[in-house]
């Protein structure tokens, strides 16, 4: 930082000298306005975003972009509240409907005016099957969305308590009606259907075998022209993307939310994390995103640096594809839950940046049974196990992880300890878009993932990673079917009784210790490193998400 400054003051003097010596009226005068650089902030990203469609995927990376870009009807405060979005206020006007009332004079990035159709074409399009959408499963309870005058009611199949939270999700981001009919148009015309984006939406209202036919032949076309575009309302319009470089946004200088002092903000993808760091120290990126447990020493090290850590809804998970053989036997699972020490994984390879998860629900979300307890370590009971299926004197496997370095050193760690039940693995390692994808086709056996309960309720802890309809990309990675767990699921969000809804998670948080699809291991900390020689006002929120709004330059 001191070095352009040095580097700013002297280019500064020589424009004055070079004003003071020259009579030449062609020579402009160089005011401050004309040598203001701009306040560009950037956030150097460990992987690429997936999509900049908020239907197209559900990973935290994409979010992180795309929630600033877009808004949803229901935001979260930095503590995880529920607070007024494109939504004003929300009442529960009957068990099944819900009315929100819009903000009003509210605009696109493309100029166009927020309205209901834009919630209701949004909403229509997130559940459609031609979408195939990863985050169906948190909107497919919606039946019908009314538009009145700056209002929306929104109607439910059944009475459905936490549907704020999931409106406050990040894939409930609310799109231009304009680019999503773009996006219908141009799957259709590609897939050489004959009609009009809303004669479209008239066949998909009506339903039926024609419909039916028609989704599944644009189903490979849509989220073309959203996957590479977007049109939002929020404090970031999208100016480019460079696929496995950057992300480029600048102030929308009509957004409602306050004034921003950001005039660019840059998502730089760096995969190794201690060359964010290293970008952080040469001032080339002002924040980092994604810092594990050994950089986050350097940080605290580093003259200038400020490091933010917060407890987080996220768990870190080792998942097993029960549809394989060994892991389809619910005894070589829990063998290999036996012989994994989480605690040594928290401190050894997290450096105690977390906690041990119990399980599938992480503790401070709505739904966490504290009485449900994992398998504990205990490698006699795990060779004990082993010892009782078709694989009693080991076997070869492979552990399937992404570019990530805490979750590579955690495979290392599981290697090895899975070496002493005479278990040997193979670790591979993907980039994530290619992982993500990979893991949803099924052909792994076992795999290292996390997972982030956005809207502050067990629901989305655990449908999507575990309900029967969801295997695949759709969450479900463990392809995991258990019909009880199901039931249980289904009744969870479908009940109106809190004490209802709770039983009914703990039920599941105990069958999926006792069935073991996934072994949960810790509830990791979220952190940031931030250049304080530069900005200040940078936060961290228990999503793990960077909050820029009130950044100040420095």
């Amino acid at each position: 930082m001191k070095r352009k400054w040095f580097v700013s003051y002297i280019m500064l003097l020589v424009v004055f000298v070079l004003s003071a010596c020259t009579s030449d009226s062609n020579v402009d005068e160089v005011t401050e306005e004309d040598g203001d650089a701009g306040n560009d902030l950037v956030i150097a990203v460990s992987s690429d975003i997936v999509s900049l469609d908020p239907h197209g995927s559900n990973d935290s990376v994409s979010a992180q972009v795309r929630e600033n870009i877009y808004e949803k009807l229901v935001a979260q405060d930095i503590d995880g509240e529920l607070v007024p979005g494109l939504a004003e206020e929300w009442t529960q006007v009957e068990d099944t409907v819900w009315n929100f009332k819009l903000r009003e004079g509210t605009t696109f990035h493309n100029g166009s005016a927020f309205t209901g159709e834009d919630v209701k074409a949004t909403l229509e399009r997130v559940t459609d099957p031609a979408v195939a959408s990863q985050s169906a499963f948190l909107f497919e309870m919606i039946e019908d969305i009314e538009v009145l005058d700056n209002e929306v009611n929104i109607t439910t199949e059944y009475p459905f308590a936490p549907l704020p939270n999931h409106l406050s999700h990040n894939t409930g981001a609310i799109i231009s009606k304009e680019i999503i009919d773009e996006d219908y148009q141009y799957a259709l015309d590609e897939a050489g259907v004959d009609l009009t984006a809303d004669e479209y939406y008239e066949l998909r209202e009506s339903g039926g075998e024609e419909y039916e036919e028609v989704s599944e032949q644009i189903s490979e076309y849509t989220g073309t022209v959203l996957g590479d575009n977007a049109d939002g309302t929020n404090h970031l319009v999208l100016e480019s993307r460079t696929s496995g470089d950057e992300v480029v946004g600048s102030k929308f200088e009509d957004f409602q939310g306050g004034d921003r002092e950001f005039d660019t903000v840059t998502f730089r993808v760096i995969p190794e994390s201690g060359s964010r760091i290293a970008e952080l120290q040469a001032g080339g990126a002002q924040v980092v995103k994604d810092v594990d447990s050994s950089t986050a020493v350097t940080i605290e090290g580093t003259e200038g640096a400020e490091l933010l850590e917060t407890e987080s809804t996220r768990i870190e998970y080792l998942g097993f594809n029960t549809e394989k053989t060994p892991f389809d036997d619910v005894k070589v699972r829990q063998a290999v839950a036996h012989a994994i020490d989480k605690e040594a994984i928290v401190s050894g390879v997290y450096d105690d940046m977390g906690k041990v998860a119990e399980n599938s629900v992480p503790e401070v979300i709505w739904g966490y049974d504290e009485s449900v307890a994992g398998l504990e370590y205990d490698v006699d009971r795990a060779r004990e196990l082993l010892s009782e299926t078709d694989v009693a004197d080991g076997f070869s496997t492979t552990l399937w992880v992404n570019e990530d370095q805490q979750r590579i050193d955690m495979a290392v760690y599981i290697q090895e300890s899975l070496q002493q039940i005479g278990i040997n693995v193979s670790i591979e390692q993907f980039e994530y878009g290619a992982f993500l994808e990979t893991l949803g086709n099924g052909n792994h056996d076992m795999f290292l993932l996390g997972w982030t309960t956005v809207t502050g309720d067990a629901d989305n802890s655990l449908y999507a990673l575990f309900h029967t309809d969801y295997m695949g990309a759709g969450g479900n990675r463990s392809f995991y079917s258990n019909p009880e767990v199901d039931a249980l699921l289904d009744a969870g969000r479908e009940s109106t009784d809190d004490n209802e809804r709770l039983d009914a998670y703990s039920e599941v948080e105990q069958l999926l210790i006792d069935e073991a699809p996934t072994v949960p291991v810790i509830n990791t900390n979220f952190a940031a490193g931030v250049d304080t020689t530069q900005v200040e006002g940078i936060e961290l929120d228990a999503i793990g998400s960077i909050r820029f709004d009130n950044v100040v330059f420095k």
